[in-house]
């Protein structure tokens, strides 16, 4: 089942979990504060598009919840015979 997540991610693009993982990485690079200026702000700028990725991801999830809490229309109930 991952194989398929993974295969699904490449097609489409990445995951939203895959996404934060590299954000974690970039923030953790920034951290340590060992790096070239150049090198820091090519990093920042990569976190700053895959935060806008996310942010999209969770944008499209949060419309197909509200989607399904909303469910098919009710049915009016039939009268009793």
């Amino acid at each position: 089942m991952a194989e398929n997540r993974r295969s699904k991610s490449a097609k489409d693009g990445p995951g939203f979990e895959d996404l934060l993982g590299r954000i974690e990485e970039i923030v953790s690079k920034l951290e340590q504060g060992d790096l070239p200026l150049e090198e820091s702000v090519r990093l920042f700028e990569e976190g700053m598009r895959l935060c806008a990725d996310g942010t999209r991801l969770l944008d499209q999830a949060e419309a197909r919840v509200r989607v399904l809490m909303e469910g098919p229309p009710a049915a009016e109930p039939e009268p009793a015979p």
